[in-house]
């Protein structure tokens, strides 16, 4: 039986990230539960909650940037990532060290609103989410 509970969110790219957030907040009652402003090693980002445990991740990027082009080396075109559900802190942790005795690359866990959060890239190079409910 799986660990994961299912999908916490899919994380995009877009070059108008208010203008996302208005679409969504106005054509589904979407919430946003966290705002991150643009950093020198991270673009501006919001957490968009769209119900039943799901949200978009939303990072913002010029369309310049080359990151849209998913032809070229690295372009990573408008899905930036998938992160995978577990129900607890404990689960994440035990997920944690599963990874790291693979020889997974991965990173630590932080708190991103009311999430916590792992990533890590998985055997293709792609780089990937484990997340569960801060409060779980």
């Amino acid at each position: 039986m799986p660990i994961t509970t299912g999908f916490n969110h899919v994380a995009t790219i877009t070059a108008d990230l208010d203008r996302l957030i208005t679409f969504y907040v106005e054509a589904f009652g979407a919430t946003i539960t966290f705002e991150m402003a643009s950093r020198d090693d991270h673009p501006r980002m919001t957490i968009i909650d769209l119900g039943g445990g799901a949200a978009l991740n939303v990072f913002e990027t010029a369309a310049e940037d080359g990151a849209w082009d998913r032809r070229r080396p690295g372009g990573r075109g408008p899905i930036d990532h998938y992160g995978l559900a577990v129900d607890s802190l404990a689960t994440l942790e035990a997920t944690r060290d599963r990874l790291r005795d693979l020889g997974a690359d991965l990173g630590e866990i932080q708190r991103l609103g009311s999430e916590w959060s792992l990533f890590f890239r998985d055997p293709d190079g792609m780089e990937l989410e484990v997340c569960c409910h801060a409060d779980a």
